[in-house]
């Protein structure tokens, strides 16, 4: 029960996060999502360094990795998590499935919405 609060408080707190910084960079770059670029780009960052922690030595404990690594970077950004399992296909020589992941994962997403928004005008 532990692991799944400390979850839930580190993905609250990444959640408001993001919006905070979207919300407010976003508004004043409007041509450019320069709010969610940044949130993602400082989220792959957070997780690089805590996945670089948690392998040193065990740095990071358990509780402390899903408190922040799950928890804060996946309530920030899940971009961080889709970056980081790119990285460990990439430094597994999965260039393929890498390849693969990538292009369907944004492909994919791309027309799930398209398929969302489709949908709800024939409601």
């Amino acid at each position: 029960m532990k692991q799944f609060l400390l979850i839930f408080l580190g993905g609250g707190i990444g959640s408001f996060l993001r919006y905070l910084i979207s919300k407010t960079l976003n508004s004043h770059y409007p041509n450019f999502y320069l709010g969610t670029f940044l949130v993602n780009i400082l989220g792959c960052f957070i997780i690089g360094l805590l996945i670089g922690l948690s392998l040193r030595n065990n740095y990071l404990s358990q509780n402390q990795m899903l408190l922040l690594a799950t928890g804060f970077c996946g309530g920030f950004t899940t971009f961080s998590t889709f970056a980081l399992e790119s990285h460990i296909l990439l430094k597994e020589h999965s260039i393929l499935y890498m390849s693969v992941y990538l292009g369907l994962s944004i492909f994919i997403g791309i027309l799930a919405i398209a398929l969302g928004l489709y949908l709800c005008k024939l409601l």
